[in-house]
């Protein structure tokens, strides 16, 4: 059974609303304590959030849905999923980290429920790992909206206030190596050797007992690849020898990977056909095979053909297939390897909506990105965008959800676009709009500058983890800033 958490207080153990924060830290663990703090503790959003937690558990083995909240073994309580996955990405700490504070830090201790000397309970790395997986982002974007409806109660002068949205996007990183064919061909067929080896070994199979000894041929054809490209000889009769010697090298390559995965084809149809394996075992090994057929194929057409091989049929990665090629034109970042996240900030500084753009431009979501954030929340009032979300179809669009928005045009403006570009509250909303670049390096400061989790649905969860811990991190922040305030003033009548 699991519960979202222990109602009943165990011996030494101190209620979370009892938790002294210090308000003068410059840390980010009591700003983010405090946000969890005051969700705790306040009775609406805590009901609310409380019901949103009930519904972060794992899926059954058979794909027939979740498992059951009533039964079997007790697993690690909700809220202490939700405390241990904001201080991750809010500290942008790996689960290492997140152990050692788990297991050591008192204060954080406390907000997870513990006791101080009566409580010996510590928590591992792999359950830390398996009970952060269990979160959505759909799970994560409800959570968020109760956590920004509650900063929004704090700092709004009326609840009638509208809301100024500003929109941008940005590039969060994938954890992959610098891309080249030749190197992508070598991840290939080393992970489809090391994948079968290990299927073999697992049936109890005698193939591939040389493995390791195929892995290191593989490579050392690669680094012979590797190592004549480097050439930088100005002289055209060593240029035009080198050459050669470099196309034979690619062709002594391709050779032996294609050699390889022929044995690696041979192996897959007998652990299908003779040991009965099913097809989603070997999921992963075709897409291995299909990894290092596609490089072969691109690697002859470029280097020993001389074709040109059209941007849309790269892969940058075969871990991180969802990884793009993105150039932003920023001053000494030619390049990005990673996927663009859009994200709406309001003028209270909470991120009210997120949006990953797969193989998307900024003008392809600006309307999605505008409704989907007043479908969120339904007060807000105007946007403003950068020339990239300008279209004249989006300049129309926008117009019919939000009362003003502020999207400059590229190029030279008519007469009526002048005039609109000149009110006087689309130029004060479009100065500010640069705001949204703080929150951005906020973000990327707290976990958004590479993601470290894998696949894309492990790349969704953590943008929006991420998301949640920032407007906690902003939500606690804002709370101990007035508490100080009273404190000082405080001080200073008492004086």
């Amino acid at each position: 059974m699991r519960q979202v958490i222990d109602p009943q207080l165990q011996f030494g153990e101190q209620d979370i609303s009892a938790i002294k924060l210090d308000p003068r830290s410059r840390d980010d663990i009591p700003r983010i304590l405090r946000g969890l703090q005051y969700i705790y503790i306040t009775p609406e959003v805590r009901e609310r959030v409380f019901a949103i937690l009930a519904e972060v558990l794992p899926l059954r083995p058979d794909d027939e849905g979740k498992v059951s909240a009533d039964t079997g073994r007790p697993g690690m309580e909700q809220w202490k999923i939700l405390v241990l996955g904001a201080l991750r990405l809010g500290l942008n700490a790996d689960h290492d980290r997140i152990q050692e504070l788990a297991n050591q830090h008192a204060t954080i201790r406390q907000m997870l429920g513990h006791g101080d000397w009566a409580d010996e309970s510590q928590y591992s790395l792999q359950t830390i790992r398996e009970n952060l997986r269990l979160f959505t982002p759909e799970i994560l974007d409800r959570i968020n909206q109760e956590v920004v409806r509650a900063g929004h109660r704090l700092v709004k002068k009326s609840p009638d206030e509208g809301l100024a949205i500003r929109c941008d996007s940005f590039v969060v990183e994938t954890d992959v190596h610098y891309p080249t064919d030749s190197n992508l061909l070598l991840d290939a067929v080393r992970k489809a050797i090391e994948t079968s080896a290990q299927l073999c070994r697992d049936e109890g199979l005698s193939d591939w007992r040389q493995s390791a000894y195929n892995v290191r041929c593989v490579k050392k054809a690669y680094r012979r690849v590797q190592q004549l490209n480097r050439s930088t000889s100005k002289d055209q009769a060593k240029r035009e020898a080198r050459q050669a010697e470099i196309e034979q090298a690619y062709r002594d390559y391709l050779e032996l990977a294609g050699e390889l995965l022929a044995r690696v084809r041979d192996t897959r149809a007998m652990l299908h056909i003779g040991c009965g394996l099913p097809t989603a075992i070997l999921a992963e090994l075709d897409a291995y095979i299909a990894d290092g057929e596609r490089q072969i194929d691109q690697i002859r057409r470029r280097v020993l053909r001389g074709e040109r091989i059209p941007h849309a049929e790269k892969v940058f990665s075969v871990f991180e297939r969802h990884t793009e090629w993105i150039s932003k034109g920023k001053a000494g970042v030619p390049v990005e390897l990673g996927l663009r996240v859009a994200v709406c900030e309001d003028q209270h500084g909470f991120i009210l909506y997120h949006r990953v753009m797969e193989k998307t431009t900024d003008d392809k979501v600006a309307i999605a990105l505008v409704e989907e954030t007043k479908a969120r929340f339904p007060e807000v009032q105007s946007a403003s965008m950068d020339k990239g979300f300008h279209s004249p179809a989006n300049q129309g669009g926008l117009a019919k959800i939000v009362d003003l928005p502020v999207v400059p045009k590229k190029g030279k403006c008519s007469a009526a676009e002048l005039e609109r570009e000149s009110d006087p509250e689309f130029i004060r909303l479009r100065h500010r709009h640069s705001g949204v670049e703080s929150a951005i390096n906020a973000l990327e400061a707290h976990g958004l500058d590479i993601c470290r989790d894998h696949g894309i649905d492990g790349f969704k969860r953590y943008v929006a983890l991420a998301v949640v811990g920032r407007n906690l991190h902003h939500l606690g922040a804002i709370l101990l800033a007035q508490e100080a305030e009273l404190e000082r003033r405080r001080r200073k009548r008492a004086a």
